[in-house]
């Protein structure tokens, strides 16, 4: 690592708590004082997120995004390499989205509010009634228009390879009956590794696939289907080579 990478990456170190810090605020401020709908709430995150890249000298592009419809819902299932993986998409991405976050954070004082104001998706990881009742919930709200990012691989990849997918991303979108959209993260795990906190300056390629629908697909397919939408994103990691 250079010198002047050290120095971006300690900055970045110093400053995210206050940069995080700030944003929340921010929309604490805009959803109490203000009223902002949840639509004009994203502009904080995506500021939040683009702060994160400029300060690590990190350079976005985005290709294949002219392949989707503004005004349709999408599960977004990306390989993971990297925390800046979350910094470029929700900074860049020209789309909107939102995340699925666990219930319990919903039940954290002022970010429980927030999050909600801001359009996050609570989901229960228990096997319960309930988790899969919030299941269905998350469902209807993509149904409705609501396009969300997942990491199907379901944790960060230690080697920087794409790692076998999930199923859950998959019923998800049977049950929303909403096209998948593979999605290639390319060169984030050269910008911060897994097990590392120095982040490199460098640039981060998202490659957009072609949507794929989910139409006629039952439950018993979603393990088919994330073998599929894996193949996809593969794909789109080798066209990088």
């Amino acid at each position: 690592m250079t010198v002047s990478s050290f120095i971006r990456g300690g900055t970045l170190l110093f400053l995210a708590p206050f940069v995080t810090i700030y944003y929340s605020l921010a929309i604490l401020v805009a959803i109490f004082l203000f009223h902002l709908p949840e639509d004009k709430l994203q502009r904080y995150p995506s500021q939040w997120a683009r702060k994160f890249c400029q300060i690590a000298g990190v350079r976005v592009i985005i290709e294949g995004a002219d392949k989707l419809q503004p005004q349709t819902g999408y599960i977004y299932c990306a390989n993971h390499l990297s925390q800046f993986d979350i910094f470029s998409f929700q900074g860049y991405f020209p789309l909107g989205f939102r995340w699925l976050a666990k219930e319990e954070l919903f039940k954290v004082p002022f970010l429980g509010r927030a999050m909600t104001n801001a359009g996050a998706i609570a989901i229960n990881r228990s096997h319960s009634r309930e988790a899969v009742k919030s299941l269905q919930q998350a469902a209807e709200r993509i149904k409705a228009g609501t396009s969300i990012l997942i990491f199907p691989e379901g944790t960060r990849s230690s080697d920087g390879t794409l790692q076998p997918f999930k199923g859950g991303a998959m019923l998800l979108a049977i049950k929303a009956e909403v096209p998948i959209v593979p999605v290639a993260f390319v060169g984030s795990y050269s910008v911060l590794p897994k097990g590392t906190f120095f982040p490199r300056p460098g640039t981060i390629t998202i490659k957009v696939g072609d949507p794929i629908s989910v139409s006629g697909s039952s439950n018993k397919d979603k393990q088919t289907l994330a073998i599929a939408i894996h193949d996809k994103v593969a794909e789109l990691l080798e066209q990088n080579g």
